[in-house]
């Protein structure tokens, strides 16, 4: 159950919250095999950020006030992603969280699907840990923190939920699995 990082960036949001109306404050993406950070920065929402998410991922009105807007980032980023299949921890939710915040600019998220295609380490990571969810009739995802600490992965030099150290732990975990997996 080995996961193919070839030709892939994985790729990380923060964001205001959670609902329809969140934003992206940070994104960040790294080559999966080599882990060299391809692109890492603060998005300028638009909005503020509550507090609640500002106590999760640190990131404040002020560090974001003079960054650049998602429309602007996303066009200088996207070229990164061409032709490469993309890893995200959870996929659904970033990329959820790219269109709403490309929405504000009248993009044509349609084209979205062009550059947003690959695996989702979260369902690919339940799997391999194997627990059942009988309420959801699949597997039970695991956090991404809880998935490095169950797999014995080193986050010590790491800040959970800033975008380049969820990358960074993303790609830990996947290379962890994957050695454990491969054919001796």
């Amino acid at each position: 159950m080995v996961l193919d990082i070839s030709n892939a960036v994985i790729l990380d949001t923060e964001t205001t919250g959670l609902d329809s109306n969140a934003r992206i404050v940070e994104i960040s993406g790294i080559c999966a095999e080599s882990g060299r950070v391809l692109f890492n920065e603060l998005v300028n929402p638009l909005c503020s950020i509550p507090l609640q998410a500002q106590s999760i991922h640190g990131i404040t009105d002020s560090m974001v006030s003079g960054a650049r807007t998602f429309d602007v980032v996303w066009n200088n980023i996207k070229e990164y992603l061409f032709d490469r299949k993309l890893v995200i921890y959870n996929f659904s939710f970033d990329c959820r969280m790219i269109a709403q915040s490309l929405s504000d600019f009248d993009y044509p998220v349609d084209n979205l699907s062009y550059f947003l295609k690959g695996d989702c380490a979260m369902l690919w990571y339940a799997e391999y840990f194997g627990v059942w969810n009988e309420n959801h009739d699949g597997f039970k995802w695991q956090s991404l923190t809880n998935a490095c600490n169950q797999q014995g992965v080193d986050t010590s030099d790491l800040t959970a939920h800033r975008a380049l150290a969820d990358c960074q732990m993303t790609r830990r975990l996947i290379q962890k699995v994957n050695s454990n997996n491969q054919i001796l």
